[in-house]
């Protein structure tokens, strides 16, 4: 009888493989179910017209995480609390708004999406919201941080199925390349769907998160070059997701039948696997999209609950028990529980809040960016504050899109 010898690992990956958690779950959230149908939207109406933005947002989405990890590796705070230290209580509040606006708007949208898969299996939309709260309080209540970081992760990485949706549905590479040299910038409902892109990737939640996630699994700045790689490697697979779903709808619906309605999750089920068989089509997209709603369910509602904490005061970190820390565990359910309740009334248009809401997230843009960069310029010590060249290219990278965000979305939302 034989027996294998164990599998080595390196031991200089060992602590690069300590480190990877936080930067790929905030960018598996970022991913979320209200990006999946802005994405599929984008392809549906425009064609490739919005390919190009989305690898243009993967340095953007680069330089502002990686500014937030410094600021959690070096200060050791929150977000909110940074900023409640520096600026004040109240301007606290208002950053911590802008997160509670943002999270309300997207746990509805990963809950409808959730809603719209259950439908398509006939399951009715009060069993699954039921189902997916039962299952998301239980995580976090019975878990640690580490924890629920591993359930994260290896559920957003189902998201990656829409890679291989993408290339089955055998996309033109010429069509591609005339649609991106033919973007119509001057058209509003253009820019209307352009300033929701940007807002399903830069979300204030993810500032919020990513520096408390930090905090709460023990890194510090020995941990920042890994930190790093775990941050990049993150944006990059967020926005290759983000694209395959464009493109997969780009070359069938949006080739075929262009401007073609995407009111449901039924829709969008079609539109993005036609060439995969029905069976197999629903199921692979039923797996990606739980995927992209559940781990940004699980981000944005722990998110709530470590902003809150972080300007009230409470204790905050998946490292307490409930009994010790029944603030942050009772907020994050009763926004499960408020967000699958309000799903379950019927009352939301999948697709129009979808783009909705991260059509508001680019117009929070100026609030969310200007306090990043502050905090950067004042709060970090002279060895990782931005400096020379990057300095400046980080500040022409933050007011650029903060200002496109809010140029693109008013003027798309009042034509």
């Amino acid at each position: 009888m034989s027996t294998q010898p164990p599998i080595a690992v390196n031991p200089k990956l060992l602590p690069w493989l300590a480190v990877i958690g936080p930067g790929l779950v905030v960018m598996l959230a970022d991913t979320d179910a209200g990006s999946v149908i802005t994405a599929a939207q984008s392809g549906a109406v425009w064609g490739y017209k919005l390919l190009a933005l989305q690898f243009i947002l993967i340095p953007i989405l680069y330089i502002v995480q990686e500014l937030t990890l410094r600021l959690g590796l070096v200060t050791r705070m929150g977000h909110g609390e940074l900023i409640k230290a520096r600026f004040g209580k109240a301007w606290a509040w208002l950053s911590v708004s802008t997160l509670v606006v943002s999270c309300i708007g997207a746990i509805l949208s990963e809950f409808s999406g959730l809603a719209g898969v259950g439908s398509l299996f006939g399951i009715p939309v009060w069993q699954t919201m039921l189902i997916t709260v039962i299952f998301l309080t239980f995580i976090a209540w019975r878990g640690s941080y580490r924890t629920v970081e591993g359930i994260a992760i290896m559920i957003g990485l189902f998201e990656l199925v829409f890679l291989w949706v993408a290339w089955q549905a055998h996309p033109s590479l010429h069509e591609m390349a005339q649609g991106i040299m033919s973007a119509p910038w001057h058209n509003s409902s253009y820019l209307y769907l352009a300033a929701g892109n940007v807002g399903a990737v830069i979300m204030p939640w993810m500032i919020f998160y990513q520096q408390s996630a930090v905090l709460d699994k023990g890194l510090d700045t020995t941990h920042l070059r890994p930190a790093r790689w775990d941050t990049a490697i993150g944006a990059i697979i967020t926005q290759l997701v983000m694209a395959a779903v464009l493109i997969a709808v780009a070359a069938t619906i949006g080739k075929t039948n262009p401007n073609a309605p995407l009111d449901t999750v039924h829709q969008i089920s079609d539109a993005l696997t036609p060439s995969l068989g029905m069976v197999v089509g629903k199921t692979v997209f039923a797996l990606g999209m739980c995927g992209a709603a559940l781990v940004a369910t699980i981000v944005v509602s722990l998110t709530a609950a470590w902003g809150l904490g972080e300007v009230m005061g409470f204790k905050r970190s998946l490292q307490d028990h409930p009994k010790d820390a029944p603030w942050f565990y009772g907020i994050y359910t009763v926004i499960l529980i408020i967000g699958g309740i309000v799903v379950a009334s019927h009352i939301i248009n999948l697709v129009n809040l979808s783009v909705a809401v991260n059509v508001m997230n680019a117009l929070l843009l100026p609030i969310v960016l200007g306090f990043l960069f502050l905090l950067a310029h004042k709060t970090l010590p002279e060895p990782y504050r931005p400096r020379g060249w990057y300095a400046i290219v980080v500040g022409v990278v933050l007011l650029v899109t903060s200002a496109f965000g809010l140029m693109a979305g008013l003027w798309g939302s009042f034509q």
